[in-house]
């Protein structure tokens, strides 16, 4: 027999109203943080503060997941919120929805709505009418009370008096060294990018997001001009001198460079948005095939790239029909990686069970990738999304390899119907590994990219990180041929190692014993060791004593460390060395 739900009552409807009230008052103010961080990084980018800079992308990582836990707190104390009936929830949804007809973030505001209430409800509600699975209100046409970006037009005052407004527009509190001079350097790079001379078109004009892009020492103005049947992304990075003025950097016109400055493998951008979609929307239009998802990711609205990353997932397993496998590369001692071979990104869970020598736990494995997200990566460490409790169809994964996380993983791993449950994952860009990367590559490609690897170990050095496990099993070539550390479950900051030269034996015995007799104590690291475990192969062997013999001895470390210790923060361009523009002129 069919029992009819009655409905709400005038009071319950205004207790939900009060709720989803609630909702959005936390996740207003946590946008209100957001902006407020934003704000912060014009000041500090004009007072040269690399630090405060720095400080505020790590502790802005923080402020999602405190505003939730206020919220869920909230809504605990105040409305009992963990006893609630289903009607009651659905009837909070509806007046949520009605509360942001026109708000100005209403993507970012679904996505708090989820998080909140599934630290409430059971995950069994995940995928239903209890929360935003899929967005309830268009980002389409929100009013902005600030315009997204700026129009200049060309033909009305000329490129180079154009180039200066933009320059000048961000109402810079510094001047330039010499403005004429970075002007007439931008349009030169742009004659050659376009290989032929500017004339006048009916159509040209030239759009910039009204905010500049913060990362660490530089600003990025970012656009594009449209001239006659053109259209010409571009980014130009701005820079302070010790004097405490302004000069244009570089000038970037090519797809790669412009995408280069987006990857997940960089720190995220400070940008202040008043309608975050529609920067999104801009720059996806302007960088063809970066998704939305990695998009919010690196505008520092990580919950939002999830969101928009498991969309993305969820529509790609319903128009596809492999399974998933565990990944090509050597096994993890530490993580159980596996990916499907249509979907460009790897899946690693931690195992229950570390095999030896590793004597790390998960705890300590986890506090190494919130080290790494809250680094600067400098290009050269792989960003991770963090989920709990996802679920993926069962269907769809290889029987050895669901056998082996059922033997490994217990813990995390929760097989529910027709679903298999991971309570922690991270999910990365996959990766070519380096040591499958060289296995079939000889010559010019082989030192090309040890080459690229050696650097790859003196960047990370310079920002602070000592990769631990350098072998190349533990490195990743992107598809730019970009070599990328991807397992942290021994890195350490550099400041926190000893960098020492092997002493000699105390007697000819120990030598011949083929025994250590250094302490090899935690955190003691013994350059002069790393040839006998990462050059075997002769011609890797040569290549990277070719353009880096000098990490094979304690000295570079040692002064690294030093530089590091004594406050030196070293520059760290996303762009070839070959597009600066020269500073002496």
């Amino acid at each position: 027999m069919n029992i009819a739900v009655s409905p709400l009552s005038s009071v319950d409807i205004l207790r939900a109203a009060a709720i989803a009230q609630a909702l959005l008052d936390g996740f207003n103010h946590h946008y209100a943080l957001f902006r407020e961080a934003s704000c912060m990084a014009k000041i500090n980018f004009e007072a040269g503060d690399v630090i405060a800079q720095r400080n505020s992308v790590r502790n802005r990582i923080t402020f999602y997941d405190a505003r939730v836990l206020e919220s869920v707190s909230r809504l605990k104390q105040e409305f009992a919120a963990e006893d609630l009936p289903d009607l009651m929830w659905s009837a909070v949804k509806q007046q949520y929805i009605a509360l942001l007809l026109n708000h100005q973030q209403i993507e970012l505001a679904e996505t708090f709505f989820n998080s909140v209430c599934c630290r409430i409800l059971h995950r069994t509600y995940f995928h239903n009418d209890f929360i935003f699975y899929r967005p309830a209100v268009s980002t389409e046409y929100i009013e902005e009370s600030e315009a997204t970006y700026r129009s200049y037009y060309v033909n009305d005052l000329g490129l180079v008096p154009t180039f200066k407004k933009i320059l000048l527009d961000f109402s810079w509190n510094l001047s330039f060294v010499d403005l004429n001079r970075d002007v007439m350097r931008i349009l030169s790079t742009l004659r050659h990018h376009l290989a032929k001379k500017l004339s006048p078109e009916f159509n040209s004009h030239i759009e910039v997001l009204a905010s500049p892009f913060y990362r660490s020492k530089a600003a990025y103005i970012i656009g594009k001009a449209t001239h006659g049947e053109l259209e010409i992304p571009f980014a130009i990075p701005l820079y302070r001198n010790q004097d405490s003025q302004l000069y244009i950097d570089a000038a970037l016109f090519e797809m790669v460079h412009i995408r280069q400055l987006f990857s997940l493998s960089r720190a995220y951008f400070l940008v202040d948005m008043e309608v975050p979609s529609a920067y999104v929307q801009y720059l996806h239009d302007l960088i063809p095939g970066k998704s939305r998802a990695e998009l919010y990711t690196m505008l520092g609205l990580g919950k939002q790239g999830k969101t928009m990353f498991y969309r993305e997932l969820i529509h790609h397993l319903r128009h596809s029909s492999d399974p998933f496998v565990s990944a090509p590369g050597t096994k993890g001692m530490v993580m159980i990686v596996f990916t499907l071979p249509s979907f460009p990104f790897v899946f690693k869970i931690i195992k229950d069970v570390f095999t030896p020598p590793k004597e790390v736990d998960r705890a300590t494995v986890r506090m190494k990738y919130l080290l790494v997200k809250q680094h600067d990566r400098v290009g050269r460490m792989a960003d991770s999304l963090e989920f709990s409790d996802v679920a993926l169809p069962r269907s769809r994964f290889d029987p050895e390899l669901l056998a082996e996380m059922r033997l490994l993983a217990p813990s995390i791993v929760e097989e529910d119907g027709d679903s298999v449950v991971f309570r922690h994952m991270y999910i990365e860009c996959r990766m070519k590994p380096l040591n499958l990367y060289i296995e079939h590559r000889k010559d010019q490609e082989v030192e090309a990219v040890i080459r690229d690897y050696g650097n790859a170990l003196r960047e990370l050095a310079i920002a602070n990180i000592f990769p631990g496990d350098m072998l190349f099993k533990n490195f990743g070539v992107t598809r730019a041929g970009r070599v990328v550390f991807y397992d942290y479950d021994e890195i350490e900051y550099m400041t926190d190692c000893d960098f020492r030269r092997i002493p000699p034996p105390p007697t000819p015995e120990f030598e011949m014993s083929g025994e250590t007799w250094f302490s090899g104590n935690k955190n003691e690291v013994y350059p002069e060791e790393f040839g006998s475990f990462l050059l075997a192969r002769p011609d890797v062997k040569q290549a990277f004593n070719k353009y880096h013999a000098d990490l094979l001895a304690p000295k570079f470390w040692q002064d690294t460390k030093m530089r590091i210790k004594n406050g030196i923060v070293e520059d760290f361009f996303p762009y070839p060395q070959a597009l600066r523009f020269s500073q002496d002129e």
